[in-house]
């Protein structure tokens, strides 16, 4: 793995993601449009200020899980792969690569979030807002290294947002926002502490209702980067040159 290639395959992804006006408005903008149906939705009830932090968290990894998996698998039905792969760039130099690029637009994704959920949506937060970008930047991240992985197993685009399902939406079901993680079956209990959305959840909700956060967060941001590693180590075994 080289430095130079990986920053160069990380300087030419965020160029296509400038030129795609689509997939920045899908970035920047879809989960401040859903953020502020919640608010709007549960306007004067209070809910939103019990789910909204958590779904600062989940609306970006999503995004970022639909979006980096279609563009990966998009690289490699065109043969775009094949033909970088025959330069000296490696699999590990393209999924690192891919990860340093979203990860910069993650960071841009979540100070636009977080901004329009605290400051438009009325979200309370009791912690450092940094903590909570910092959060929803490791759980975007972490959704475009576990969409870098899912594309390896798809031919099409349609069978990339398919996987969805598979990857996402149990982790949405078990992380605790639709019922508390304690309140699960001990078994459905089990699988929840080892999905990474669980410990994204747990940080932001700690984030949004204690004012010194810091030291009961970071065993779950550490739980999100070993996470976000080993989704690109495995991703960049598995990844094929192009599509059969």
């Amino acid at each position: 793995m080289s430095p130079r290639l990986t920053l160069a395959t990380a300087a030419r992804v965020l160029r296509q993601i400038r030129g795609d006006h689509r997939t920045v408005a899908l970035l920047l903008v879809v989960p401040c449009v859903l953020l502020g149906l919640l608010a709007w939705i549960y306007h004067g009830t209070g809910v939103f200020n019990g789910i909204g932090a958590a779904l600062l968290g989940v609306f970006p990894f999503v995004v970022m899980f639909v979006v980096t998996s279609v563009a990966t698998l998009r690289e490699r039905a065109s043969g775009t792969l094949e033909r970088l792969l025959t330069t000296p760039l490696g699999k590990a130099d393209f999924m690192f690569g891919y990860a340093l690029a979203f990860g910069a637009a993650a960071v841009v994704q979540a100070v636009v979030a977080t901004a329009f959920a605290v400051y438009v949506a009325g979200l309370d937060v009791e912690g450092p807002l940094w903590a909570l970008v910092v959060v929803a930047v490791a759980d975007a991240v972490l959704g475009a290294a576990l969409g870098l992985l899912a594309s390896g197993f798809a031919r099409t685009e349609f069978q990339a947002v398919q996987f969805m399902p598979a990857f996402v939406l149990p982790q949405f079901l078990l992380c605790g926002l639709l019922v508390p993680r304690d309140a699960l079956p001990d078994a459905l209990r089990v699988v929840s502490d080892v999905l990474p959305l669980s410990y994204a959840v747990d940080a932001m909700t700690t984030v949004t209702h204690n004012r010194t956060p810091l030291g009961d967060i970071g065993v779950d941001v550490v739980v999100l980067v070993g996470w976000i590693v080993a989704a690109l180590v495995l991703g960049s075994l598995t990844l094929r040159r192009r599509t059969p």
